[in-house]
């Protein structure tokens, strides 16, 4: 039986645009808060890090609050698109704060600046704008093949925005003249533009009434839970828990990927060439999302393919490695864009596969929990990538990098090779194996299965 579509084709573009806006703060954070906080504010790499492991304490306790409140409101909006919409203002404010690190305060108050506008984005903001855009995903339709289509074309636009920001960021700061400045007015332009873009994003879609999303009559219980209750739904979900956690260790793999810009700068030194990786990275997952909804079809669903996605994704980073060692920048472009190939059928049905763990939630609890088991997404992206730009920064510190040397000692540059090379590998072969034990469309089906058969 042929499933019912909710969807245009210009619902889905305008949903995927949402991720540019997102990226604009994700991408410029995560990429380059590091580098601007250590070159040219010149503040410790360590206490950065550590600033930003205490920032996530915070955050822990606010994915779950932000998706509670989403599955509670209702608006004329619906239930995601108020948080979305709101959320990115603050969004828009805390990240030009960021990169508005005053010169002239003492490096105390640098640091606090740092900490309170850090915190604010990631663990108010951000998650409050990313839970609910993440969750339109369930709200805004009940097919599955459009669900992975909203994912692919939400990635292919979060994935070129990354690579535009990573290729011209470094230009474009040296174009504004260079120094704080300069990073500062970069901050505001990006924070304008992602601004806009979120606000089309938003009016783009519709959510769907309660009692489409309940199947058109049925009774479904009132959700009247609170923190606790929501918390107890998803720690019982096995397969939300795999799903934070590989999204934990692909933060994590991008914080480190990311780390590239000290790897060109002081191993290959040429630093232009993060944006040529970030081409060989980016391009090929592009591709790969363009393909995702056809695969799935072919394969009768996302399981086998994201597991076989990232067997080769671990090949492509071993490979990776052994180039490096060896020197050659042709051979680690090359492997690059394998590994990114292989990592991009989960970036483009992810969202599809999260539709089915809450509807694993509903098939096992009675219970819609949409906005709050899509608190996984955010609670990735703030503990992996958060941890990640925190461990970055630990590691650099005990490597004895200091930013104002042009010439870094042999104990950097031996950090630089694990944090580069051998910790993507790592990273890649541990979701590989969460991943083959992730059949969460299986389990549903059993279940369904199961009831039709009494």
């Amino acid at each position: 039986m042929e499933e019912k579509t909710y969807l245009k084709w210009y619902n889905k573009v305008g949903y995927g645009s949402g991720d540019i806006a997102g990226n604009v703060v994700y991408a410029f954070l995560s990429s380059f808060v590091m580098i601007y906080l250590t070159n040219t504010v010149g503040l410790s790499a360590g206490i950065v890090g550590t600033l930003i492991a205490v920032s996530k304490l915070f955050d822990g306790f606010t994915d779950i609050f932000f998706g509670s409140m989403i599955d509670k409101t209702k608006s004329r909006l619906g239930k995601a698109r108020p948080w979305m919409l709101y959320g990115y203002v603050g969004c828009a404010v805390t990240l030009a704060a960021i990169f508005a690190i005053p010169e002239s305060w003492g490096t105390t108050a640098q640091y606090a600046w740092f900490f309170i506008a850090y915190t604010l984005l990631n663990g108010v903001f951000y998650t409050a704008n990313n839970i609910a855009y993440s969750a339109l995903t369930s709200l805004v339709t009940k097919n599955s093949k459009e669900r992975v289509q909203m994912g692919s074309y939400r990635f292919i636009f979060a994935f070129g925005t990354s690579l535009l920001i990573q290729s011209v960021t470094i230009g474009f700061v040296a174009k504004c003249g260079g120094g704080a400045a300069a990073w500062r007015t970069v901050a505001v332009i990006y924070s304008v533009i992602g601004l806009v873009i979120n606000t089309v994003s938003v009016f783009s879609v519709k959510e769907l009434s309660e009692e489409e999303l309940s199947g058109g009559g049925e009774n479904v219980e009132e959700e009247k839970y609170g923190i606790a209750e929501a918390f107890r739904l998803l720690a019982a979900n096995k397969y939300y828990l795999m799903i934070c956690g590989v999204y934990i260790l692909q933060q994590l793999y991008t914080a480190m990927i990311n780390s590239g810009i000290y790897y060109m700068t002081y191993v290959l030194k040429n630093e232009n060439l993060y944006g040529v990786f970030s081409w060989a990275s980016n391009i090929p997952l592009i591709v790969a999302l363009v393909f995702t909804p056809v695969l799935v079809g072919k394969w009768n669903g996302m399981y086998k393919l994201n597991l076989r996605g990232y067997m080769i994704a671990v090949v492509g980073r071993a490979f990776v490695v052994f180039a490096g060692y060896i020197g050659s920048v042709p051979m680690m472009l090359a492997f690059t864009a394998l590994a990114a190939l292989g990592q991009g059928p989960w970036q483009g049905d992810m969202n599809a596969v999260i539709a089915s763990c809450s509807e694993y939630t509903f098939l096992t609890k009675g219970k819609r929990v949409d906005g709050t088991m899509y608190s996984c997404t955010s609670l990735g992206v703030k503990l992996g990538g958060g941890l990640g730009t925190a461990a970055a920064g630990w590691l650099l510190e005990f490597s004895k990098f200091n930013g104002k040397l042009e010439v870094q000692p042999q104990s950097c540059i031996d950090m630089l090779h694990i944090m580069y090379l051998w910790l993507p590998l790592v990273i890649d072969v541990l979701i590989m194996i969460v991943l083959s034990r992730m059949n969460v469309e299986g389990a549903n089906e059993k279940i369904k299965s199961e009831r039709e058969g009494k």
